[in-house]
């Protein structure tokens, strides 16, 4: 009697064991405590110029209120070659009073600095932090020649943070557009505080000083051009090997709607990219949608998710194919992309995975 007393009350555990497995959520399930990498918005659209910021930032609350209120693309306000020239200090401020303003309805505005070798480097993050560090999604530092020039400014970014009194953590996002950066690119990925990184193609072609031709800045030449997608590809391959978004470059051909959706998807599902640069607002539909994953994409998520919690994440089968853990976080990857690009989800999927 005792014996069998035992038995059921260790059948009892199992069983309450198996039934909590089964509703670990899959980023526990299938990452565990493992670094992963952030949830950036697909979409990071640049405005420097006054009217242009504003209306940004109206087209993000806007486009939120689809989502609950949560950004499908990031706004970052320019301090640099998107602003005007002259007033530096000025811009720094009008940017700081932007991101404090009920405008910055979502949180999720940051802005570009100027190159830390620029001497107006410390004034902006300066300005900026100690005037709107609370609100700040991020800074995007652009120029970097290499490894310690961006160890340096993060440490400084950081110091500013600190001397102004702001408790939360102001990630660093490093555009990658000369050859020393490019040489020390999985280093730049790897340093703590730095989020993402991008490719900045127009100045990475003219570094190269006539040797690349200015087809190669085109829509569909920069696809093409050795050099050019080498740079890409290192610059993704870093990112994801560090953990942290790569971020795709431009297209300039700013009204060629279908010269966009076509790099863009060839960034997304050719070479890597999960985040890309808008420079007219006409941009950010099309982008967000060509980084969306397709609806028979999400549909095999939610069936071969949904399947393998049921199964405690346990191989399953699913089309007469067999998936386990492994394939299970490409699927949830799947699933978070297109949670994070607003595509509809089941009620109970978006509830339990994403409430």
């Amino acid at each position: 009697m005792v014996k069998g007393l035992r038995l059921h009350a260790l059948l009892f555990r199992e069983d309450a064991a198996l039934s909590t497995l089964s509703t670990i959520h899959p980023r526990l399930a299938l990452f565990g405590a493992e670094q992963r990498s952030p949830n950036l918005p697909v979409c990071d659209h640049y405005a420097g110029i006054e009217a242009r910021m504003r209306k940004s930032l109206a087209l993000q609350a806007d486009m939120a209120e689809k989502t609950d209120g949560r950004a499908v693309f990031d706004v970052t306000l320019d301090l640099e070659d998107g602003a005007p020239v002259g007033g530096e200090h000025e811009q720094a401020l009008l940017v700081a009073e932007l991101i404090n303003s009920p405008s910055n309805a979502c949180g999720r505005v940051g802005a570009r600095v100027h190159a830390p070798s620029h001497p107006r480097f410390e004034d902006d993050i300066q300005t900026l932090i100690q005037q709107a560090g609370h609100r700040l999604a991020y800074l995007m530092v652009p120029k970097v020649a290499g490894e310690e020039e961006t160890k340096r400014a993060v440490e400084a970014i950081k110091a500013a943070r600190l001397k102004h009194g702001v408790g939360h953590i102001v990630p660093v996002h490093v555009l990658i557009e000369t050859h020393h950066a490019l040489q020390e690119v999985a280093a730049i990925a790897a340093l703590p505080g730095v989020e993402s990184l991008s490719f900045g193609l127009m100045d990475f072609v003219s570094e190269h000083r006539g040797a690349i031709p200015a087809s190669a800045m085109s829509a569909h030449g920069q696809f093409h051009h050795p050099l050019v997608l080498r740079a890409k590809l290192e610059i993704a391959a870093a990112c994801h090997a560090a953990r942290i978004t790569p971020s795709h470059c431009v297209v300039t051909e700013f009204k060629d709607s279908r010269a966009l959706g076509v790099a863009a998807e060839r960034a997304s599902r050719e070479l890597g990219y999960t985040r890309m640069w808008s420079i007219h607002p006409d941009q950010i539909p099309v982008i967000v949608d060509a980084f969306a994953p397709v609806a028979a994409e999400v549909d095999d998520a939610v069936a071969i998710l949904s399947a393998a919690q049921q199964a405690h994440w346990a191989p399953t089968s699913y089309r007469s194919v067999l998936h386990d853990r492994a394939s299970y976080r490409h699927y949830w990857h799947v699933l978070e992309r297109a949670w994070l690009t607003g595509q509809p989800l089941p009620a109970e999927i978006e509830a339990a995975f994403f409430g």
